[in-house]
């Protein structure tokens, strides 16, 4: 019975769950930015090929 009234007044998993919550924030702040940082990317290689592109055709 000891062992239940500890566990109810432990209140150590209350920051354990501060600490998640704490994470997954983090997280989908990086997945964000780490989304729109992608995106950047792709329309930079983009237009680098498009020049390369026109540049082997003598388009330049």
């Amino acid at each position: 019975m000891m062992l239940f009234h500890n566990i109810l007044n432990d209140q150590e998993g209350e920051t354990a769950i501060e600490y998640g919550l704490s994470a997954a924030l983090i997280a989908v702040a990086a997945i964000t930015a780490m989304g729109a940082l992608g995106n950047s990317l792709s329309n930079t290689f983009r237009l680098v090929s498009s020049s390369m592109n026109n540049a082997s055709d003598g388009k330049l």
